[in-house]
C-alpha cells in the first residue's frame, strides 16, 4: 500500500491527495465508519454541516490516538446559512459538533445564487482564516463564473474547490481555470456513484493492470492531480480504495479514459440549486 501523497495549497497549507468522504453516512455509524478508516491509514475526513454527521467525525477522531495535526477535517457551510453574520454562527455551531478548535479546511458548500450570499459567506471565512479557527478556507460546486465573482472582489483564492468530478464528467474548462489561480480541484463523487466501474475502457485497464476498476480510477484522479475523497463503509472497501500501489497509468491509458468524458453530472446543476425545497425535485441522485 502506497503512501498518500499531500498536495501544497496556495495558503502554505497541506492536503491528504486521498481522503474518506462522508456524505450519506448515517449519524449513528459515522463515529465507527471514521474510526475505521483511521485505523486503516485515512488521514483527511470531508463532511458538511449538511450531512448531520459532524459529530461522529469529531468523536472518531477524538478517540483515535491521533494527534490533531495528524489528521485533516473538512466541513462545509450549508445553504440557508449562507450571508455574513449566519456564516459565523454556522461555524461556530460545526466547531462545537467536530469538537475542534481549528478547522483544517471551511468551504461554502454551493454558491446557491439566488440567495445572493455567497460573497457575504467569503468575507465572514476569510475573517475566520485570519483568526486562526480555520486554516484554509475554499468553496464547493462553483464554476468558472462563480470564481470570478470571488476573485474580483477578495484578495483571498480559494484554497480548493470541489466538484464533481469522475471520467464522465472531467470539467476539463474548470480545471484549466484551477491551475491558472492555484486552486487545488479536489473531486467529490470521484467514481461517479460507481456508474463507472463498470466501463469497458476502465475494466479493461483494470484487468490489464491487475488492480480493480475503483483503483484505476483513483489513480486516473491522481495522475490528474485531483484531490479525491471516495466515500465507503465498508473496511474492505475503505483499504481498497486507500491502496495506491501498482503501476502508474500509461499515457494511452490516460487518453482512454479521457475520450469517456460525457458531461455526465449525476447531481443537481451549480446555477440552479439554492438548496431551497424546489430545487431537490430537479435530480435524481442526492448530491453532495
Amino acid at each position: 500500500m502506497g503512501q498518500v501523497p499531500q498536495v501544497t495549497l496556495n495558503d502554505g497549507n497541506a492536503i491528504p491527495q486521498l481522503g474518506l468522504g462522508v456524505f450519506q453516512v448515517p449519524p449513528e455509524d459515522t463515529e465507527r465508519v471514521v474510526t475505521e478508516a483511521l485505523a486503516a491509514g485515512y488521514r483527511s475526513i470531508d463532511t458538511a454541516a449538511r450531512y448531520g454527521n459532524e459529530h461522529g467525525v469529531g468523536a472518531a477522531v477524538a478517540t483515535s490516538g491521533l494527534d490533531r495535526d495528524e489528521v485533516f477535517v473538512a466541513t462545509k457551510l450549508a445553504n440557508p446559512d449562507q450571508g455574513y453574520a449566519s456564516t459565523l454562527t454556522a461555524f461556530d455551531a460545526s466547531a462545537r459538533e467536530l469538537g475542534l478548535d481549528v478547522v483544517d479546511l471551511y468551504l461554502i458548500h454551493w454558491p446557491a445564487p439566488a440567495r445572493k450570499e455567497f460573497l457575504n459567506s467569503w468575507r465572514a471565512m476569510e475573517e475566520l482564516r485570519a483568526a486562526g479557527r480555520v486554516r484554509s478556507i475554499g468553496v464547493s460546486n462553483f464554476l468558472v463564473h462563480h470564481l470570478e465573482e470571488v476573485l474580483n472582489t477578495s484578495g483571498v483564492v480559494p484554497a480548493v474547490n470541489q466538484i464533481e468530478l469522475h471520467p464522465y464528467l472531467q470539467q476539463r474548462e474548470l480545471r484549466a481555470f484551477h491551475a491558472d489561480h492555484g486552486i487545488v480541484t479536489e473531486a467529490y463523487s470521484p467514481l461517479g456513484r460507481g456508474g463507472v466501474l463498470a466501463d469497458p475502457v476502465i475494466t479493461g485497464i483494470a484487468e490489464r493492470l491487475g488492480r480493480t476498476p475503483a483503483q484505476v480510477v483513483l489513480r486516473w484522479h491522481l495522475q490528474l492531480g485531483n484531490v479525491v475523497i471516495p466515500k465507503s463503509v465498508h473496511a474492505a472497501r475503505m483499504a481498497e480504495n486507500l491502496d495506491l500501489g501498482g503501476p502508474e497509468l500509461s499515457e494511452d491509458d490516460m487518453t482512454a479514459i479521457a475520450s469517456l468524458d460525457r458531461g455526465g453530472r449525476t447531481g443537481f446543476h451549480p446555477d440552479r440549486f439554492n438548496g431551497f425545497p424546489e430545487d431537490f425535485a430537479e435530480a435524481t441522485q442526492p448530491v453532495a
